[in-house]
């Protein structure tokens, strides 16, 4: 029996799914993973964080629906098929149209995950996570300064519709959703030292906005998450969210000013304490993560630590956090992409193993945006972004433009934790 439940946070509507007990696969080339017994430490547990900007966005509202309702959309079957091959225990998917009640993510449970394609095991997760997005929401403003309000670039997160471009959760493990701590309404003016963008043409400081914009405008351009996972009687809280891309507007870099705060939320929201002081949820819960919590961040983050078009050191936010351990997934077929389409990717400094998306060439190139980053107290066992070479198996899932799944890769980092309760 499927069970919906309600998680509110201010006037959020999140909800979560509870069905029964997931099944058990033992493809050996699915990785497949179990409690091994510890006599040292009780029981070992693998698990497996994945995050994948999977590009189920669409257009309109209801198309996502109208697609998943049926097992029969390529992309979405394409999709599914990557999460089987992979096999996470716990995945966030960027891009992922929000629709309310859970509906869309049902349905692509239901009718893919659920279904093996292409010969791959299918996969149940019993717990999925999913609120609104400040994407599509009207802000009221003309935020983009073009002299008319409404459209995609004046809402609070950029969208075509309300949830377009959001996001869920899939979980082999209970969601703690009593504990759930949203931000989707956090005011990005509240952020000590915000990087408020300037307008170049004034001489004020941070003024691209007027005092009325910053009252409603958020930080978060779809919203950030603390979603507590329950892995045998051990909390680990995914932290969860995709900071706008840091390209799209103009002198004023007011886009490549948030993706870069977005970041740096998180960054303070593990440090903790007096750093994290200023946050607070939608229900008015101040403060972030108390000392020793385990986590993991997750999700496009939008910013390469060394090439592309965020700010300097955005991403360095995260990766140089004391609490935080970056296990640096590559894959041979993101070195193979580089190589092969040449264009900007000559030019770029970071190691093109490392990168998660096939951008164009000619201004951009391939990046490193999507990140599965624990914190110290998790022991890494292993990691990897799924990017096959070309001629490879799974390397018909990835392919080139038109792309028959995303432009972005699965990213996912295994961790072993000990002494856990055997479920």
């Amino acid at each position: 029996m499927r069970v919906l439940t309600h998680c509110c946070a201010g006037l959020l509507a999140a909800s979560l799914l509870v069905a029964g007990s997931p099944a058990a696969f033992a493809n050996p080339s699915d990785h497949s993973r179990s409690v091994v017994p510890d006599s040292g430490n009780g029981n070992r547990q693998e698990v497996r964080f994945a995050t994948y900007n999977a590009s189920l966005n669409r257009s309109a509202p209801g198309e996502l629906l109208r697609d998943l309702g049926t097992p029969g959309n390529a992309q979405a079957r394409a999709v599914a098929e990557v999460i089987q091959i992979n096999r996470p225990d716990v995945v966030l998917l960027n891009e992922f149209d929000y629709v309310p009640g859970n509906r869309a993510a049902d349905l692509f449970d239901e009718n893919y995950l659920r279904v093996g394609q292409n010969g791959k095991a299918p996969l149940e997760y019993p717990y999925v996570y999913t609120a609104p997005s400040n994407t599509g929401v009207p802000s009221g403003f003309d935020l983009n300064n073009d002299g008319s309000v409404g459209g995609a670039d004046d809402a609070l997160g950029f969208g075509a519709f309300e949830g377009q471009y959001g996001m869920v959760v899939y979980s082999k493990y209970p969601i703690e959703t009593d504990s759930v701590r949203t931000f989707r309404n956090f005011l990005w003016k509240d952020m000590p030292g915000a990087l408020l963008p300037d307008n170049p043409a004034t001489d004020a400081q941070g003024d691209w906005y007027s005092t009325d914009e910053l009252a409603v405008l958020p930080l978060s351009s779809k919203s950030h998450w603390d979603v507590p996972v329950s892995i045998g009687g051990r909390t680990i809280h995914v932290l969860a969210s995709h900071p706008t891309p840091p390209v799209f507007d103009g002198p004023e870099d007011r886009n490549g000013r948030r993706n870069s705060d977005e970041i740096r939320f998180w960054s303070d929201y593990v440090t903790g304490g007096d750093v994290a002081s200023y946050i607070y949820d939608d229900a008015g819960a101040p403060g972030g993560l108390r000392r020793g919590e385990r986590f993991v961040v997750m999700g496009d983050q939008n910013s390469d630590p060394r090439d592309g078009d965020s700010l300097p050191d955005s991403i360095g936010r995260l990766l140089g956090n004391r609490l935080i351990q970056d296990p640096l997934p590559t894959s041979e077929g993101a070195t193979e992409a580089s190589a092969l389409q040449g264009g900007a990717n000559a030019d770029h400094r970071s190691d093109p193993a490392q990168d998660t998306a096939d951008f164009e060439d000619r201004e951009g190139g391939n990046l490193r945006v999507d990140y599965v980053l624990p914190s110290r107290s998790l022991r890494v066992t292993g990691s990897g972004v799924f990017w096959p070479r070309a001629g490879m198996p799974g390397s018909d899932l990835t392919g080139i433009v038109p792309f028959p799944t995303s432009d972005h890769r699965l990213v996912h980092v295994d961790v072993t934790l000990n002494g856990v309760r055997q479920r």
